[in-house]
């Protein structure tokens, strides 16, 4: 049975006042939640008797590993990297998660010696207390320096290169031309998405995310989701800020090789910048097998040292991007929480009563509270027939104008985006694609622009009372 959206407000406001928390300002976010909740941990079914318990902790102390250039059990870094170690951009607030709040990346250029980029300058929009960050040049300079809006790239421009480094040899390159590319109005960011709970979302069969679709698409929010698609079977693609990776080893595959400059099993070259690739001679060959291996760089480790466990020794045997993928998915997703608000714990009958509210504006026709069900596992019974309670649908959107980057990846245009998991929000500092802001209020209004799906959602956000605005922002940081 329908109602509409007034009637269906009339119906929340009474019990929204009896428990709303207001400020004189208005509707405020509580902020970053501090309080432990056990995020971080793996699946409820790990176990040493079947080896999962092993693969996630090896693939933990990896994902922590810091990688260098040609010394060290870990090599291959470079030549062009955005970071040294998965944690430094997935910390917070455990391994796995988002950007911390002291970003390592502002360190490289003049932290302690050895530097990690002794001979690069930090980049404008890299400060130590802003987000982590990853910059993309939506399109390619002409021979002159200026834009060529004919001509799309979209691809990172990693922020540091290895020249300078003791552990690299002769290879000496230059870092992309951020300065200009900010004059020219050339520039957009993405910031790490969170992996907690992945093992789930990637468990999710194509059937259960279109009937999920289909239920979706019978709103009058004006929200007309799509999905992002694989460019070799053409099924549904779930990971990355546009969804445009289907699988966890494919986005650990690429991050390593574009984020850390490590080719793998997956991305199997040395990776120049897009103009290097597209418009020029590619790296120079003094850049060219820096750790001296051969390629690629991380593999199949064949001569993998023994141990009393065989579970032990068989977990140390996978590259490291299998490890990262196999890290990934049997992180549990991250517990719901309390909620501190001025220093004032807000009631637990408040949140759970404003998910209705959430729902009743039209948050919930992209932030899905749940997809039932996955898959039958066969790594882990904690991934088979779960109900997927990220708050998001999987889909791709048209944000609007606002949010749009101007670029593509697969079938995501450049103001579409994937419906961004909110599981884990009330302890995520940096917010949207971007970083952009660390304020709710903010982030919710970002959404609105011209040719946003989602202007109708805000505007009945903006038509709440204060204290109902509250409780929706209360109940986001319960997440």
């Amino acid at each position: 049975m329908k109602f509409t959206l007034v009637a269906l407000l009339m119906v929340v406001i009474s019990a929204a006042a009896a428990n709303a928390q207001t400020s004189s300002t208005g509707a405020i976010d509580p902020g970053v939640q501090a309080a432990s909740r056990g995020t971080g941990a793996g699946v409820g079914s790990l176990s040493k008797a079947d080896g999962s318990l092993q693969f996630f902790q090896n693939g933990l102390g990896r994902f922590r590993d810091v990688e260098t250039v040609s010394t060290g059990a870990n090599v291959g870094l470079g030549p062009r990297f955005n970071s040294i170690s998965c944690v430094s951009c997935h910390s917070q607030p455990a391994f796995g998660g988002s950007g911390p709040a002291v970003n390592p990346q502002f360190t490289f250029t003049n932290g302690a010696q050895p530097r990690v980029a002794p001979d690069d300058t930090t980049p404008y929009f890299i400060r130590a207390d802003g987000p982590t960050r990853e910059a993309r040049f939506p399109f390619f300079f002409d021979n002159s320096g200026n834009v060529n809006t004919n001509a799309p790239n979209g691809g990172v421009e990693d922020l540091f290169t290895v020249s300078g480094r003791a552990d690299a040899s002769s290879c000496v390159l230059q870092q992309p031309p951020f300065n200009q590319a900010r004059a020219a109005n050339n520039i957009i960011f993405r910031i790490p998405t969170p992996v907690f709970g992945a093992g789930l979302i990637e468990n999710l069969d194509d059937s259960t995310l279109l009937e999920n679709q289909g239920d979706n698409l019978n709103n009058n929010f004006g929200v007309d989701g799509t999905f992002n698609h694989n460019g070799n079977d053409g099924t549904i693609a779930r990971f990355g800020w546009k969804a445009q990776n289907k699988s966890l080893e494919l986005f650990a595959g690429e991050a390593y090789n574009v984020e850390m400059g490590i080719s793998n099993e997956i991305f199997t070259q040395d990776r120049p910048l897009p103009e290097e690739d597209q418009n020029g001679p590619g790296l120079p060959a003094a850049c060219l097998n820096l750790s001296g291996r051969g390629y690629p760089e991380d593999t199949t480790n064949f001569t993998a040292t023994t141990s009393m466990d065989p579970f032990v020794a068989n977990a140390s045997i996978p590259s490291d991007v299998v490890q990262f993928a196999m890290f990934m998915r049997l992180l549990a997703p991250p517990p719901t929480g309390g909620v501190l608000l001025n220093g004032n714990q807000v009631s637990a009958d408040s949140i759970s009563n404003r998910k209705a509210l959430f729902s009743t504006i039209g948050c919930a026709t992209c932030h899905n509270s749940a997809i039932n069900y996955t898959q039958v596992s066969s790594i882990t019974a904690s991934l088979s027939n779960r109900s997927v309670k990220a708050f998001s649908d999987v889909e791709i959107h048209h944000m609007g104008t606002r949010l749009a980057d101007n670029v593509s990846q697969g079938g995501a245009g450049g103001d579409q985006f994937r419906t961004a998991p909110l599981w884990g929000l009330g302890q995520r500092i940096f917010l949207l694609h971007d970083g952009r802001t660390t304020d709710l209020n903010s982030a919710i209004r970002a959404h609105q622009s011209q040719g946003s799906e989602a202007n109708t959602v805000v505007n009945n956000f903006d038509a709440l009372t204060n204290s109902q605005q509250q409780n929706v922002l209360n109940f986001l940081r319960s997440l």
